[in-house]
């Protein structure tokens, strides 16, 4: 084969034929860089450059089952087999977050972005600008425990910048990303990292009849295969695999098998008509959760260290009550103290604990511990928890004023009594953080002065002077030994297991609590009797609620408009998944549409798949191209199909392994040749062709739409023969995935014997960049 391409110029050009260290399942590039993603069997996820240069590894312990590039190529999205969306930074493989919005494997991605400015009403070119940085400095980081390394505390690198630069870029133009698993549940994610609508295929009404009418039509045992969102946002396509019932019974399908592969169109024209409110929405309320995620790890740092630090002076200071039962008395180490405090004789317990067992090293020891525990708990509120709750709060105001303009925003569910509600507990927390802070602040200065009473007592035991030591006050060594000797104020108001207990105040200041409702104080009055941990129990939940009714309301307006019976499959095969697939969006420039602002021209699909042999008896070796499926549903209300398919029958001798849309309607096929030595020279092609220029035909619809329509094009298949196409041989036997950039005009071929072999597809080198 090779000899016989030497007689003319080839038309794609190889530039490297590298070796794999295991075989690739999934494969993915860059749409902005010359950067390739791709997930290994043994699903680790890995980095190159054009020129093969590994730039990381990572291995997320878990089955790869997905993977997409964010559109501007600076973030990876990772569906896992146990239903985790994990993001990673494309500079360094750093885990940005991760997302639990699925229980089931994901097996399908798709990162979109809106590929027009964001415009208002009248076509004007609108910007949402956030306020916040006007009033505050750059937004806190998740501080970490001290001793520990970067990301063990599960969010991102304290000392890392790449998240919050890759958040801001990311709110500069409004982007969706779809998940699907296999369950039939179908996601979709501002920026990939705010939920806000969820719908699965088996709750879906399909419309079965020319008339738009929905008759109950549903899905069973149905998984989906491929989604893809169209370029303006407004539609959904989705592949899935099922047996379409009728109130519980399976629909005939003219004699052929129910199970099958069916093509689905959903509305999501609200991501396109609201995305103006989404994007303000969206990018308010995800800086919230980053924020709400200092304010829980802040809690949780604090809570360590002050636990670990109280076990350091309970460790030693029990040891007292041990010594108080060994002697036959009957006091507590409280009395025992008091006593020593009152001037009386000093017990040969308390003489021993002081002189022997602690020592002035042990509380000079203890004292360091403690305050420089407290001192670290009260730099994390002030550089961490407390900047967070005052941005909180503000960006909660913003939501607020939002909420207010309910002609806009009530339609993609923003409620105002909830988002009030929400805005309030954000300002309990900041009172509560006050409150904390005052309460720490006594209680350092009550251990300091109890310490310092400690030192002159050992000095005086020992007979040794004590002019040098610093100065107590007695009066808070009888508060500290009545009141904090056995209580824990500060675990308290920061332990998540003590959110039971109830701060005492008195009832003067809840009468003043009250009093303030009536001049616009906070409607709940008993928030000071809660500690800091369930203040901001009670913040998260206002925070799910308010959070959710967006979510709900966009869930609902998903609905299915159009399905499309692809071609019946022999059983429920687990290799259905296996079928190449590609969906794709082109501009079209002759359709322009009416509600589109002048210059924006309507999107076209096309959707190619092979049909398998056993699909139909009279259809082999054979792929098909279906274009214009998702606006069929409004042309047939107007009397007219959109609806155009052609078959390519494969030239004999060659199999489909995968296949692949290109840009400009082009579509790239990857052929392996039958033949029983697989090494043999020439056992794949790679083929280049325009899809746009095939022999459609009008696929029928006006009768009921649950029937395969594919026989109908038999008549009509349109042979592929490579002498006419632009074909490259490839001395390999190549196995999917096909990866292809559109935008850098790259392809990587990978071979069963562990090759990965890249191509340039252009003609004109010039238009490829230069390996970086």
């Amino acid at each position: 084969m090779e000899t016989d391409e030497s007689c003319r110029v080839l038309p794609f050009q190889l530039q490297f034929d590298k070796p794999l260290a295991s075989q690739v399942k999934i494969a993915e590039w860059n749409p902005e860089k010359d950067l390739l993603a791709m997930v290994s069997d043994d699903s680790k996820i890995l980095l190159h450059r054009f020129n093969w240069q590994r730039l990381w590894t990572i291995t997320p312990g878990r089955c790869v089952t997905s993977l997409c590039w964010r559109p501007d190529g600076k973030a990876i999205a990772v569906g896992l087999d146990d239903g985790t969306l994990s993001l990673y930074d494309v500079e360094n493989g750093k885990l940005l977050r991760s997302l639990k919005s699925h229980f089931a494997a994901i097996v399908c991605l798709n990162w979109e972005e809106d590929n027009h400015l964001i415009n208002d009403e009248h076509c004007h070119t609108s910007k949402y600008e956030d306020r916040t940085s006007r009033f505050f400095p750059p937004a806190p980081k998740v501080p970490r425990m001290p001793g520990l390394v970067s990301g063990d505390n599960g969010f991102m690198d304290d000392g890392d910048d790449s998240f919050e630069e890759l958040s801001s870029s990311s709110h500069q133009r409004f982007n969706v990303l779809c998940s699907g698993d296999k369950d039939g549940n179908i996601c979709f994610s501002i920026f990939g990292i705010f939920p806000i609508g969820k719908t699965n295929i088996h709750n879906l009404t399909f419309p079965t009849s020319s008339d738009g009418a929905k008759r109950s039509k549903r899905f069973l045992s149905a998984s989906i295969h491929k989604v893809a969102l169209s370029n303006d946002l407004r539609r959904l396509i989705v592949m899935c695999s099922g047996v379409l019932v009728d109130d519980m019974c399976v629909i005939d399908m003219a004699g052929y098998n129910e199970y099958g592969l069916h093509c689905l169109a959903l509305n999501t024209a609200i991501f396109w008509n609201r995305k103006n409110e989404l994007h303000q929405v969206a990018q308010q309320a995800s800086n919230i959760e980053d924020l709400t995620e200092v304010v829980r790890a802040s809690l949780s740092v604090m809570s360590r260290l002050w636990s670990d630090a109280m076990h350091t002076f309970k460790e030693k200071f029990n040891s007292l009550s041990t010594l108080i039962m060994d002697h036959g008395l009957n006091s507590s180490p409280q009395e025992e103290f008091l006593s020593l405090l009152g001037g009386a004789r000093t017990s040969p317990a308390v003489h021993q604990f002081l002189v022997s067992t602690l020592g002035e090293v042990g509380v000079k020891r203890i004292s360091k511990v403690l305050c420089g525990a407290g001192k670290e708990l009260q730099r994390i509120v002030l550089e961490h928890l407390q900047p967070a709750a005052e941005v909180m709060g503000f960006r909660m105001g913003e939501l607020r004023g939002l909420s207010r303009w309910r002609a806009r925003y009530h339609g993609i569910g923003l409620d105002e009594p909830l988002i009030s509600n929400a805005t309030e507990k954000a300002g309990m927390l900041l009172v509560q953080v006050e409150r904390f802070m005052r309460v720490l602040s006594s209680v350092l200065q009550q251990y300091s002065n109890f310490f310092n009473w400690l030192l002159k007592c050992i000095k005086l035991l020992m007979s040794e002077p004590s002019d040098q030591l610093l100065p107590y006050n007695s009066e808070l060594v009888i508060i500290f030994l009545k009141f904090l000797y056995e209580q824990d104020p500060v675990k308290q108001l920061l332990d998540i297991s003590e959110t039971d207990y109830n701060v005492e105040i008195d009832l003067e200041t809840a009468e003043r609590v009250r009093e303030l409702v009536q001049f616009g104080g906070f409607s709940d009055t008993e928030y000071l009797r809660r500690t800091l941990a369930k203040e901001f129990q009670q913040l998260e939940l206002s925070f799910k609620e308010a959070f959710q009714m967006p979510f709900t309301t966009i869930s609902r307006t998903i609905l299915c408009e159009d399905l499309l019976p692809l071609f019946p499959l022999p059983s429920f095969p687990k290799a259905s998944s296996l079928i190449p697939t590609s969906i794709s969006f082109y501009e079209d420039s002759s359709r322009a549409s009416s509600s589109y602002c002048a210059g924006q021209h309507q999107v076209i699909d096309y959707i190619s798949f092979q049909v398998p042999n056993e699909s139909f008896s009279d259809i082999e070796n054979c792929i098909c191209i279906v274009r214009g499926f998702m606006h069929d549903s409004d042309c047939l209300k107007k009397e007219y199909s959109s609806l155009e398919a052609v078959l390519l029958c494969v030239p004999v001798d060659y199999q489909c392994v995968d296949l692949s849309l290109y840009k400009d309607s082009q579509i790239v096929l990857l052929l392996n040749k039958d033949t029983n030595t697989s090494e043999s020279a020439g056992d794949g092609c790679m083929i280049i062709m325009q899809a746009s220029d095939l022999p459609y035909v009008s696929i029928s619809r006006s009768e009921f739409r649950d029937a395969w329509r594919l026989q109908e094009l038999k008549d009509s298949t349109a042979c592929l023969h490579l002498g006419d196409e632009k074909a490259r041989m490839i001395p390999h036997c190549v196995i999917a995935p096909l990866a292809v950039s559109a935008s850098r005009g790259l392809a990587c071929v990978f071979a069963a014997r562990k090759r990965a072999l890249v191509y340039i597809l252009e003609e004109d080198e010039d238009e490829v960049s230069d390996a970086e």
